[in-house]
């Protein structure tokens, strides 16, 4: 299993925009990618999971993936979070 911390800087934090563009780079692989918040788990590739999460600014999550491309999804998932200003 890999797993990942991550700080969510966004004024937004994680809105419908970007928990589309993390859902859609959750969904290319194979592995189980879970969101959790505030002891909450979701899966990443559920947009309605990742939005009742309520992830503001200044959330500490962790994404975790677990199956054959584990290391690749959550490298996906890092780069979407960077790239969308989400974490730093």
């Amino acid at each position: 299993m890999e797993k990942r911390e991550f700080n969510v800087i966004a004024e937004t934090g994680i809105h419908a925009r970007p928990a589309t563009l993390l859902v859609q780079a959750a969904s290319k692989f194979n592995a189980d990618i879970n969101l959790e918040y505030k002891g909450k788990s979701v899966n990443l590739k559920s947009i309605m999971g990742v939005m009742s999460l309520g992830v503001g600014q200044g959330a500490d999550v962790t994404i975790s993936a677990e199956g054959a491309d584990e290391k690749d999804a959550i490298a996906a998932i890092e780069d979407t979070m960077k790239k969308e200003g989400l974490s730093d």
